[in-house]
């Protein structure tokens, strides 16, 4: 069985395109985002214990259109609902278990897979680990000023408010989505402190944004597979993967809604902002913090 491929990263930091452009790679198999590691039993994905956001219905999208994919070839309510029957009769067996089985069946394909729900705590990391001994991982990281724009202007911020990513003023709390690009890179930091070396990456978003063919081939040629140019061409299509769209009405998601609605990549050079000015999603004309500034230097920003 090939080892997957986990890419971690708080959410809105390149990770659905990237996911989608090595998932296009002639060995690998990207999916959507399957949640499972949020919790032990397959059956729990099915029971609201939590107001984190993602925890309705649509967390379950992602796992329903990966299994009515791999196993019926197509994605349509009625591959949709052979799916939901074929959770129903795995429910009480641990995601791990559920997982391996995804993943022995695209085999000799390697499985990679973002979900930035992982990233919210440690335990779900831990139960990859356990379920995966030989992993590989992914830390993609993104410029706090510029995730943190996207995530406000997601919803108004409500990812950042579900992680209680808040700022306690005087006179009110105000939603500040940096101590949620900090508190989730800390948590993959940990984690990755428990993974051996050669078996983990970092590397900047923008870098890839910049640059995709050097940054997607130096993936490459680190999981020991093809670097050359006519893999390196399918990379470049993220639009060609199955999950790359809208599903049907029974599962339309699983993947951010923003890349659903636009998956093609459009060579673009990212400009990266300087980390002492005031932040534009504060009123105040306060700017980043200062563990949040010493982070981001340690990522080479």
């Amino acid at each position: 069985m090939a080892a997957p491929l986990f890419l971690l990263a708080p959410p809105r930091s390149y990770t659905s395109l990237m996911n989608a452009m090595l998932g296009q790679h002639p060995q690998c198999f990207g999916l959507p985002e399957l949640c499972l590691f949020n919790v032990e039993r397959l059956v729990d994905l099915w029971v609201r214990s939590t107001d984190e956001m993602g925890s309705e219905a649509k967390t379950r999208h992602g796992l329903l259109r990966a299994v009515a994919e791999i196993y019926g070839g197509e994605q349509t309510m009625d591959s949709v609902r052979m799916a939901s029957h074929w959770c129903a009769a795995r429910q009480n067996l641990s995601t791990g278990e559920i997982y391996r089985e995804l993943v022995d069946r695209i085999d000799p394909l390697i499985a990679v897979e973002k979900s930035p729900a992982y990233t919210v705590d440690i335990q779900r990391l831990l139960r990859i680990r356990e379920t995966f001994p030989d992993a590989r991982y992914l830390h993609l990281t993104r410029h706090p000023v510029g995730q943190c724009k996207s995530v406000m202007s997601l919803y108004d911020g409500t990812f950042a408010l579900f992680v209680n990513s808040i700022d306690f003023l005087e006179d009110r709390a105000i939603v500040e989505p940096q101590f949620a690009w900090y508190d989730l890179n800390i948590n993959i930091l940990n984690f990755l402190d428990t993974i051996p070396a050669e078996r983990q990456m970092r590397i900047r978003g923008e870098d890839v944004m910049n640059d995709p063919p050097k940054f997607l081939g130096m993936i490459c040629r680190w999981l020991g597979i093809r670097d050359d140019a006519d893999a390196l061409e399918e990379m470049m299509h993220p639009e060609r993967s199955p999950f790359a769209c809208f599903g049907p009405l029974d599962a339309l998601f699983g993947n951010d809604p923003n890349f659903l609605s636009g998956p093609t990549f459009r060579p673009h050079k990212v400009k990266v902002p300087p980390l002492d000015r005031p932040v534009p999603w504060r009123e105040d004309g306060q700017g980043l913090k200062p563990e949040v500034v010493e982070l981001a230097r340690e990522f080479g920003y």
